[in-house]
């Protein structure tokens, strides 16, 4: 059975909440036993992966997107992963639906933030890292986003972000416009995309 256990976390990327876990087989006493010979191990509650696998790129963006996989990266936490940053994010700030409940985890802390339905669903990109889904919005709707909420990430981020943006990346004036106007912020972000310009 341990070897038929291994195969199924091999199937799905190396990595299982316990649910999946469940679903494929693999009982919550063989989970148990299999972490405790060291076969796999708990990298968060209710979330495990084979002990033999590299070590995780990003521990932190893994492990939040395997526990809510309906949330997307957002804020800091979007604008560290795309490198237009020098922020170190203390928490990963993930979005959700603004009807969802807000989901908690111990380690990493999160910060959850609710997006309305059009804002949810824009600019959402699909990454993989170690071999896990990691849904991401892409730079421009993460800019518009931290303009949204420039209270709370800071002002001085966000026109460091904007700026790096254009020295880093093929600046885009088109889709920052386009989800401006879907966060309702274009009238805020117009003016400081005229003076980088």
């Amino acid at each position: 059975m341990k070897n038929q256990s291994k195969q199924i976390f091999r199937e799905h990327g190396g990595q299982l909440r316990m649910s999946e876990a469940i679903k494929n087989g693999i009982s919550r006493y063989m989970l148990y036993k299999l972490r405790d010979k060291g076969v796999i191990e708990q990298i968060s509650r209710g979330v495990y992966r084979l002990k033999e696998l590299p070590p995780i790129n990003n521990p932190d963006l893994v492990t939040v997107s395997l526990r809510f996989p309906k949330s997307v990266i957002c804020l800091i936490s979007a604008l560290a992963f795309h490198d237009i940053t020098t922020q170190i994010p203390h928490s990963v700030s993930i979005a959700v639906y603004r009807s969802s409940r807000l989901p908690s985890l111990d380690y990493p802390p999160i910060q959850s933030h609710r997006f309305s339905n059009d804002a949810f669903n824009a600019g959402i990109e699909n990454h993989r890292i170690d071999e896990v889904p990691v849904r991401i919005y892409n730079i421009e709707k993460t800019l518009a986003d931290c303009f949204k909420f420039r209270n709370k990430v800071g002002m001085d981020v966000v026109l460091e972000a904007l700026k790096l943006y254009k020295t880093r990346r093929n600046f885009n004036l088109n889709k920052l416009i386009k989800y401006a106007k879907i966060c309702r912020v274009k009238n805020v972000m117009l003016p400081y995309l005229e003076t980088i310009i």
